[in-house]
């Protein structure tokens, strides 16, 4: 059984798995940061001093409509947030989709190479040759 949790762990895909969850929880953050501290400023510099993060819709009105009480802290939609995590979202996907084509471009490389006829070893080669003179001497 331990021998079979070893050939388990180690298989290739396990293994590349496993540094693909670690390598992705680090660059989430790296993500984060560049939204939170570059991005998002930056466009708040571009929409007049706009802070995303303060964007909220107030949800009041729908409780006292509905006759449930508002809390002290209000009830509010988050819709700066929400931009926030659709540009992390971009972000990340657009990170994935080139490395998924890097890979591809890659793997299309070796493919390519591996369809390329091996040329004949010099004693085959050679062999041929004494084939194609013993064959013109009979004639």
């Amino acid at each position: 059984m331990i021998q079979e949790f070893k050939k388990f762990i180690f298989r290739g895909n396990v293994v590349d798995l496993s540094i693909g969850i670690i390598i992705g929880g680090a660059f989430t953050g790296i993500v984060n940061s560049l939204v939170n501290n570059v991005i998002m400023p930056f466009l708040g510099v571009l929409t007049a001093g706009v802070n995303f993060e303060a964007i909220k819709w107030d949800l009041g009105w729908l409780a006292k409509a509905l006759g449930n009480p508002v809390p002290e802290e209000g009830v509010y939609m988050s819709i700066g947030l929400f931009i926030n995590g659709i540009v992390q979202f971009l972000i990340m996907a657009l990170v994935v989709f080139l490395m998924v084509k890097l890979i591809n471009k890659v793997k299309d490389k070796k493919v390519k190479e591996e369809e390329k006829p091996a040329s004949k070893p010099e004693d085959v080669q050679l062999l041929e040759q004494i084939l194609k003179e013993m064959k013109k001497q009979k004639k």
